[in-house]
Parts: structure tokens; sequence; C-alpha cells
């Protein structure tokens, strides 16, 4: 009986990857950043899924390289691993953001190609479970009082898309000067919360997938959720920023690039697979329990989709003098 289960399992895969010219021997999934942010839970995730599902052979390799806000890993994907069938990338708003903003030397959009979404992950404000601030409003008035004296973490770089939406927030909020907003940089969500935790900044900003775990420990107080109306599940309790009178959304999506010489019939391959995945009844119970939202693109739309992000964030971050 054991036998004749392996065998179905094997032509399961057979059949699922027969339908292309490309069939992976291996797979691995690049997270940009240390374990823990929301790229890692990206390629985790979705490795899984991919996996439960059988549209790839065994269980997907995660790799962290952490680095730059992403720049490591995609100028080390663009130089040196340029042709490598086997291999996506965990990509998100942060990645348009840096792109948008030049902050990868060298590097373009149209390097890479661009697989497909898996969801919008909404933005997240929050403290320490022990500290005396409990509403956006009252975390922004300390910074407007005193903006040396308040230190906001997040999981990317400076001028990153974590940095952003604490920076529109406090535009929002009636922060006169929000250059003087004191943003420290860490790699990745996770990183950015144990700071927090150990005492070493006064606030979080980041993205609610990658702030969940933290969540169901009790360890971190989210004051606001930056989406246009209250998150489902477990974020239901949490309010907006909007409801507090700060009107901020901030949503960051999720997906995967692949290098830029990738064949054409692998590319195929990953669209498809990335789609399955995201159409899964699996993945709709990870979005559901992990906060995010719909956004199901694939191939030439995802590509024009980042193309709009890249184009978009370029004109918020002249508005707001990143950049010139």
């Amino acid at each position: 009986m054991k036998k004749l289960v392996g065998l179905a399992a094997v032509l399961t895969l057979a059949s699922s990857l027969s339908a292309f010219a490309f069939e992976p021997a291996k797979t691995e999934c690049i997270a940009p950043a240390a374990p823990g942010g929301g790229w890692d839970f990206t390629c985790r995730q979705v490795g899984k899924t991919l996996q439960d599902l059988k549209l790839v052979p065994g269980s997907m390799q995660v790799t962290n390289v952490a680095g730059g806000g992403g720049g490591v890993a995609y100028a080390e994907v663009v130089s040196k691993r340029d042709a490598d069938n086997e291999l996506i990338v965990a990509a998100s708003s942060a990645t348009a953001t840096r792109l948008a903003q030049g902050a990868f030397p060298g590097n373009t959009m149209d390097q890479v190609r661009w697989i497909g979404s898996v969801g919008a992950d909404y933005g997240i404000i929050a403290v320490a479970k022990d500290s005396p601030v409990n509403t956006l409003p009252e975390l922004m008035d300390m910074i407007k009082k005193d903006p040396s004296a308040v230190s906001v973490a997040g999981g990317s770089a400076v001028g990153g898309w974590d940095h952003l939406k604490v920076l529109i927030a406090a535009n929002k909020a009636g922060v006169e000067d929000v250059r003087q907003v004191k943003y420290v940089a860490f790699d990745g969500g996770g990183e950015a919360v144990t700071q927090l935790l150990a005492g070493s900044v006064q606030a979080f900003t980041g993205d609610a997938s990658e702030a969940k775990g933290f969540v169901d420990s009790g360890d971190i107080k989210v004051i606001a959720v930056l989406a246009p109306e209250r998150l489902e599940g477990d974020f239901a309790s949490f309010p907006t920023a909007k409801e507090q009178g700060i009107d901020v959304i901030g949503a960051n999506w999720r997906g995967f690039y692949a290098p830029g010489s990738m064949s054409d019939d692998a590319y195929a391959y990953w669209v498809d697979a990335i789609g399955k995945v995201y159409a899964s009844d699996e993945w709709k119970g990870i979005m559901a329990a992990n906060g995010l939202a719909p956004l199901d693109l694939q191939g030439d739309e995802f590509q024009a989709f980042v193309k709009e992000s890249i184009d978009s964030i370029t004109n918020l971050s002249k508005q707001i003098g990143i950049v010139k």
C-alpha cells in the first residue's frame, strides 16, 4: 500500500512538471534579509506550499542573503546567477522602493524577470508590550515634542518602504519636518522587533505578516494598522491609523523575481507554479492567518505592476525629499 501511495505521489509530481519543457532538479529561494522578516516569511511559506502541492521536486532551499535593504542579493543574482533557472527571489514594495531611489547602484528592474505576487501585506506601527504609548496619535505627539527622543526601527534600509511608511504617517499627523523622524534600519523585521523588545528603540514600523509571531506571543502592542479598514482574523482587534484620525494606507505587496537570463521555459514554469500557489486553499489559509490581502498578478501583469510601483514611489520620494 505504501508503495502505491509513493508511486501516486511521483506520478502526480511528474504530471505537474511534464506540462513544461523545463523541469527543475532542485529549487532555491533567496530571502534578501536575515531570518524572521517578511522576505524570509515569503520564501518559507511559499516554499512549503510549493512542496505540499508537489509543484517542485522535494523541498525548496531557503537562503538568507542580508544587506543593503535587498541590494546585496539583487547584485549577486544579476552578476553571478543571471542564468540560474532553479532560483527565485522574494521581493516586495521594499524592493521597488530601493530601485525607485537608485539605492541598488547600477541595477534596474529590467535586469531581472518579475514572476508574480502572492498577496499584499498591510503595514503596522507597534510598540513593546510594556510601553506607555497606546495609540498612534500619542506616538506622533512624542515625536512632535522631541524627535530625537523617539527612535523607530524597521527592517528596510534608510529611505526604504518601512521608513517611508512612518514618514507618511508623520506627515499626515502634522509633523512639520518628517526628515527629523529618527529611523533605525535593521536587516529584516525580526531583528528590528528584537531591538524594540530590548528597549533600544521606542517603536517598530513593519508589516503584519512579519509581526504575527510577536503579536501571538504578546511581546508587542500594535497601535496602528495602515489599512483602509480593520483586517480580518487575528488582527481584527487592532485599530487602523485612519480611525485614529491619521489617514494613511501602507500596503506592501509580496512576490518574486527571477534571474534576468532565465530561459523562457523556466520562467513559464515559475509563473505557473506561483499562480497555482496563490489559487490554492492552503495559501488562502496562510493569507488569512497572517493578515495578507488579495493581490493576484503573474507574468506580464506583474511586470507592469512593479514598474508602476517604482514610478509612484519615485514621485513620493521626491515629495518627501529623499531623492532629488
